[in-house]
């Protein structure tokens, strides 16, 4: 379901961006260290948001293999510490696919 609204979010962000910028077709000045240069508005918008989200996109990438890396050394720490304790954790009671949310404190006080 989140991956269902990250798509229709991204699919009316793209389109409020298209209808901005074709809007926006006038050439405008951009400003450089080392120069300056003409370009269609349209152009600077669309590629603005293209890099955005290349950017964006490249620290989540970066965020997942570092969640991953740091996953990765808890276990092998975890594993360290169960043989050197020798503590196995128990088997929970019911497995986890069928636990049920337990109930919530305003149910209980309605009652």
């Amino acid at each position: 379901m989140k991956i269902q609204w990250s798509l229709i979010l991204g699919m009316v962000f793209a389109l409020i961006t298209a209808v901005f910028a074709v809007i926006n077709v006038d050439p405008v000045p951009v400003n450089l260290l080392f120069g300056s240069f003409s370009l269609p508005l349209i152009l600077l918008i669309l590629g603005s948001t293209l890099l955005g989200g290349i950017i964006v996109g490249a620290f989540g990438i970066y965020r997942g293999y570092r969640m991953q890396k740091e996953i990765k050394i808890l276990n092998a720490k975890l594993v360290h510490i169960q043989e050197a304790t020798g503590y196995v954790f128990p088997e929970p009671a019911v497995p986890a696919e069928n636990q049920e949310d337990p109930p919530s404190p305003k149910a209980d006080e309605a009652q």
